[in-house]
């Protein structure tokens, strides 16, 4: 019953590379060449991407105007084809007029050249390796970078594909990213030095700008709100949740009327709040005094922005905007990305329990998810509904977003897989998370990269794509490995 705001995809531009020599030398090669690098542009359209194909350019001039419709078109990323040998001027005008980053791309139709056969024209047909020293030799003399090299066979090689998938996610993240604007309402949880950030520094190293929202603004909305659109809201609330009774917890209670109405009230507000002020997330932490309407508001945002971050906008709570950032990255590559810190260890079971209080990604849930009354929330003032569930049972990976002493950015990953087993009944989420043989060595090193308290946590395996990613924002990024 949740559907996903629709987004843009990014446009991928593809060009494919030549000697314009060759096509009067050998009648047909250019329409050879042409159904390879067709079969190519195949394979990066299987990806969640517009692809803008330019065909095979053999001509500094053909290069200069493909690179202005790249401007035009606002290309996120561009995938060099090396169809065959060719000069490294057919390709210098798009490195150097184009602000997108490009990787060259040489997967060779045969594995092997048909040795006792062999002619000149077949080695043409497979010299997509040929000029690739060349053109990266002449991007540093240009002082511009090429990304990464693809290398192997056009058919069949899935090691080539999933790379080829992976640069697909970070277009896509590029995408997201730009101009974003996730909002910052209220301030700092007391005390929390790694949450502090700069939002021209976020604007600076992502694109993102960071509108600051007073909560009072809010508060005008949910008075806004209509006895029809609440009950609108209870009845999405009860579909999508389950509202069990307490177990052991004495916080917990079962979902209360008052919470549901609290929680729904302020869900309908919610939805307005991000569209009135054109927001694509939200980090946010207010306490209020006791008694207060504030307060009560501020108590009652965790459902109605679970119910958001399933639709594609991340909301996380105590203001942490990097998170919220790493969030957002999670959800255009397809994973996800909920909120999430570290959680008790089981020592004998070789794993940690991975969650959080507040809104999470409900859609990435085991199950159904469950809504409890808490009677406090621990750290923290107020009181409310609050979401319970662990992430699905299969691989999961971790991102971490913080800087260092200089300001800058840096990404730490990780990846570790989500496991069969219980979860307190808290109220929180909490997923049980393997790191490799050896989850304390994990969590050591984890926490010795110098990661911010809380992470965003997604389902599948993504390192490389989020490492790929660091590299075209300039990050320095860390892969923390595991024990296997």
């Amino acid at each position: 019953m949740i559907e996903k705001i629709a987004v843009k995809k990014p446009t991928v531009a593809v060009f494919g590379v030549g000697h314009g020599t060759y096509w009067g030398q050998f009648p047909g090669l250019l329409e050879t060449l042409a159904g390879f690098h067709r079969e190519f542009v195949d394979k990066v359209a299987k990806n969640p991407v517009d692809v803008l194909d330019f065909g095979i350019i053999s001509t500094q001039q053909d290069a200069s105007r493909a690179a202005d419709e790249m401007n035009a078109r606002g290309v996120r990323f561009v995938f060099c084809n090396m169809t065959t040998y060719a000069t490294s001027s057919v390709f210098a005008p798009i490195l150097r007029n184009v602000n997108a980053p490009m990787v060259l791309v040489a997967l060779q139709p045969r594995e092997k050249m048909d040795y006792p056969n062999a002619t000149t024209r077949m080695q043409l047909e497979n010299d997509n390796i040929c000029s690739v020293p060349e053109f990266c030799g002449a991007a540093l003399r240009m002082n511009k970078t090429i990304q990464d090299v693809i290398v192997g066979t056009l058919h069949g090689d899935e090691k080539a594909e999933a790379e080829i998938r992976d640069w697909c996610l970070v277009a896509c993240a590029l995408e997201r990213l730009h101009n974003a604007r996730i909002g910052l309402m209220g301030h700092v949880l007391e005390s929390m030095y790694d949450m502090h950030t700069d939002p021209t520094a976020l604007y600076a190293a992502f694109g993102v700008h960071a509108p600051v929202l007073e909560l009072d603004a809010l508060l005008e909305e949910t008075k806004q709100v209509t006895k029809e659109e609440i009950e609108e809201q209870k009845k999405l609330i009860l579909s999508m949740f389950d509202t069990p009774e307490p177990k052991v917890d004495a916080v917990t209670r079962k979902l209360t009327d008052e919470d549901l109405e609290r929680a729904a009230r302020s869900s309908a507000a919610l939805m307005k709040f991000i569209q009135k002020n054109d927001l694509n997330g939200l980090a946010y932490f207010y306490e209020g005094t006791a008694g207060s309407e504030m307060r009560d508001l501020a108590g009652s945002l965790i459902v109605g922005n679970s119910l958001l971050i399933a639709r594609g906008i991340p909301m996380c709570g105590e203001y942490d905007i990097k998170t919220c950032i790493a969030m957002m990255i999670m959800e255009a590559i397809g994973i996800g990305g909920s909120f999430a810190e570290i959680h008790p260890i089981d020592f004998e079971n070789n794993c940690v329990l991975v969650g959080h209080d507040g809104p999470h990604h409900i859609q990435l849930a085991e199950g159904k998810p469950v809504l409890r009354s808490l009677i406090k929330y621990h750290g923290k003032a107020g009181s409310g509904a609050s979401v319970e569930f662990q992430l699905r049972k299969g691989p999961i990976t971790i991102l971490s977003i913080n800087q260092d002493g200089h300001g800058k950015f840096r990404f730490i990953i990780g990846e570790g897989v989500s496991r069969e087993g219980e979860i307190p009944a808290t109220g929180n989420t909490n997923t049980r998370v393997t790191f490799g043989s050896d989850t304390v060595d994990f969590l050591k090193r984890w926490s010795m990269a110098g990661p911010t308290h809380h992470f965003a946590m997604g389902c599948g395996n993504y390192a490389g794509a989020l490492e790929k990613l660091g590299k075209i924002l300039g990050l320095d990024t860390f892969v923390i490995q595991t024990n296997e």
